[in-house]
């Protein structure tokens, strides 16, 4: 059952982003000016890549930095709570 969660929470934001763009590039489009930053953005931070495309047609402003920086925290509560499970498996 972990197994599973864990290929959930890094696989699973990486296929809705490609699905979504292949869906809705022009929101793609708006929200980056080159196809470098989405590209590396679902490799590295897909969830923070998936809030500024939901947050920033208009531009991100206001309260749409904390949707930001919530997918912020869930790329790094995936990155270091592997970590943390394996230190504690002895």
């Amino acid at each position: 059952m972990c197994c599973v969660l864990s290929l959930l929470v890094f696989i699973g934001p990486r296929i809705a982003a490609i699905a979504w763009y292949i869906t809705d590039t022009a929101r793609w489009n708006a929200a980056f000016s080159n196809i470098l930053w989405p590209i590396a953005g679902v490799l590295f931070v897909p969830w923070m890549t998936l809030a500024w495309v939901w947050m920033s047609p208009d531009g991100v402003s206001g309260l749409e930095w904390i949707v930001v920086g919530l997918g912020l925290l869930l790329d790094i509560g995936a990155f270091g709570g592997g970590g943390y499970s394996r230190r504690n498996r002895g």
